[in-house]
């Protein structure tokens, strides 16, 4: 951007003020001289301090400490304009550094900079006060003040005025502005998008810069995006896309369009008129990672709604989804991989992505990116829950083996989601026996073991899952996996606590595997849980009741009966009703025990 002010033909020390304008040369005198009555030694005391502080943070520093800030504010409301504008310039050259914020936050600077906005004002004053205030508007309490005194209908306003430099300042003020969400109405209410719109078309890049990322942030609320709408603005931006003079405009162009396709209305509109296909053909051929990564971006935060699924359908996004997933950057295929997860509501688009998408994702899986492993098993979670056919391509594609290993992958999200989909493909018998034969029960000991409700939640549930028969169970014993199972029993977390109760009732199948609970006290806890009405559960029920069945000389010291059902075998014996608090003893143990004048032990041995 071009500076207005007058060169100086040569560059004197720069503690050093130009003699040619003020016979003095030191700073102290000249801000001494801010005190004259006259306004001529005023105007040119500001243009040397202008000059001066233009050198470098030090001579800035160097009239703070002066109080120059405190003489210069008495000046803004000066009668004389020359005087007033030469002040102002001195603001605005010295606002860039951190201490002259600060005091100019004390002074309260702000309500007279947003006067010198008037419209008769001299665009001099325009370019510095707007610059000042550009210069404040990232600290929140300013951004307050600027928009309680009145200063964003007169910023407005600036962003059609002649000069570039007000421009610029003007929208660089309005983006910190409304980085705040409450001043994103103010300014739509005051009629913000047509001038904005017309940035767009400025000769300088920067300016249209700050226009769309200012854009991109107020674009985020419904009212906006239809605002934009209706001034023509989608087809604004698609021009920009299809421009590639303009291709270091298009990440953000993208980013105000990517806001847009959350919206129903704005879609539609886009659709209609050819834009969505323009938009889509544009991101197919792009080789630019980071517009590739915010396009499947916005598809994710697009896709959350269901009519917009469909449209995307109907426009075939998820060829574009497939192709993101072979390009060479990982940042590209995690988002690709979300997109997909997202696009996965939608039953025609989950078909078309399982068929063609699998393979991809699975070979993700191997990845040393742990994000893009996660993102990528999250999307093979999602594309094979409640989709026998999508399930049968990943073990088509050999999914299981890498599955298996990303069990023991860094993030928790990556387990869980691993533990989920080996889960789903437990439903078909082929791929069950393969994943039972890979040692899934000792593979899941860990996962039970996690701190993370969602990993213990999905691991419990595999267990129920995969521990149907006999061999399973025997290994999840084996492998020691049956303590960290009841100690889920315990958890707070209500999911957790039910996959937990269901994976006991599903191990108690087997008299080894219930004898084995009840010593490591599953039943205590059951009972206890049970007795709760708001941590109880079919499951806990069920399970109690299984255990017990299944270990039928504990039942009998409980309950004091057997049903019709349960049949005694060669090993029940009888030692006496269990007393409340006591533990229930093994065979083993009470065979250790000495010789007493108590009720004797029963004991069915037909051996």
């Amino acid at each position: 951007m071009r500076r207005r002010t007058k060169k100086e033909a040569d560059s004197p020390p720069k503690d050093v003020f130009d003699p040619l304008l003020i016979e003095s040369k030191t700073p102290a005198t000249v801000v001494l001289m801010l005190s004259s009555p006259e306004n001529d030694v005023l105007a040119k005391a500001c243009d040397a301090l202008y000059k001066f502080a233009s050198k470098g943070d030090e001579n800035k520093l160097k009239l703070l400490g002066l109080g120059a800030l405190e003489h210069l504010y008495k000046l803004l409301s000066h009668e004389d304009p020359i005087v007033r504008r030469n002040a102002v310039m001195v603001f605005g050259i010295m606002a860039s550094n951190h201490g002259v914020k600060k005091l100019l936050r004390e002074l309260d600077v702000t309500n007279s900079l947003i006067s010198q906005l008037a419209p008769e004002e001299d665009v001099v004053i325009h370019e510095f006060a707007t610059l000042c205030l550009a210069h404040m508007a990232a600290e929140y309490t300013t951004k307050v003040k600027i928009v309680e005194q009145g200063g964003l209908e007169p910023l407005i306003r600036l962003l059609g005025s002649p000069d570039p430099d007000v421009k610029k300042n003007s929208v660089e003020c309005i983006y910190l502005l409304v980085q705040d969400f409450q001043n994103r109405a103010a300014v739509r209410e005051l009629n913000i998008i047509p001038p904005l719109l017309e940035l767009l078309e400025s000769e300088y890049p920067v300016i249209q810069l700050l226009a769309l990322q200012t854009l991109e942030v107020i674009s985020k609320d419904r009212e906006t995006r239809i605002i934009l709408g209706e001034n023509k603005g989608l087809d604004l931006l698609l021009n920009i896309l299809e421009n590639n003079e303009l291709s270091d405009l298009h990440i953000e162009t993208l980013a105000v369009l990517g806001n847009c396709l959350e919206d129903v209305h704005a879609l539609q509109l886009i659709q209609l008129t050819g834009g969505l296909k323009k938009l889509l053909s544009f991101l197919e051929v792009s080789t630019v990672p980071d517009i590739q990564k915010n396009a499947a971006k916005a598809i994710t935060k697009a896709a959350y709604d269901a009519e917009i699924r469909k449209i995307l359908h109907w426009e075939d996004v998820e060829k574009l989804l497939l192709s993101l997933l072979e390009t060479n950057s990982d940042e590209v295929k995690v988002a690709a991989s979300q997109a997909i997860s997202a696009m996965c509501e939608n039953l025609d688009s989950k078909s078309v992505l399982g068929l063609q998408g699998i393979p991809q994702l699975v070979q993700l899986l191997s990845s040393d990116n742990e994000e893009l492993k996660e993102a990528a098993v999250t999307a093979l979670t999602n594309l094979t829950t409640a989709s026998p056919r999508n399930a049968s391509v990943v073990a088509e594609a050999e999914g299981i083996e890498p599955l298996m290993n990303t069990l023991n992958a860094q993030r928790d999200g990556a387990v869980a989601n691993a533990i989920a989909v080996l889960t789903n493909l437990s439903l078909q018998e082929p791929s069950r026996v393969s994943i039972r034969s890979r040692g899934i029960m000792s593979a899941l000991v860990r996962p039970l073991r996690s701190t993370n409700s969602q990993v213990q939640s999905k691991a419990a549930f595999a267990v129920a899952a995969f521990g149907c028969d006999a061999a399973a169970r025997t290994e999840l014993r084996n492998a020691g996996g049956l303590g960290p199972l009841i100690e889920l029993l315990r958890s707070k977390n209500e999911e957790v606590r039910r996959n937990a109760c269901w994976a006991v009732m599903v191990c108690a199948s087997d008299e080894p595997t219930a004898v084995e609970l009840c010593r490591l006290g599953a039943l205590d806890i059951l009972e206890e849980i049970n007795l709760s009405t708001k941590r109880k559960n079919k499951f806990s029920e069920a399970a109690l009741e299984k255990l017990l069945d299944n270990n039928l000389p504990q039942k009998y010291s409980r309950m004091g009966y057997l049903s019709s059902s349960n049949i005694i075998t060669n090993g029940f014996y009888d030692c006496g009703q269990k007393k409340h608090g006591k533990k229930f003893l093994s065979l083993e143990e009470l065979s250790k025990q000495e010789l007493t004048d108590g009720r004797a032990i029963i004991f069915i041995n037909a051996k």
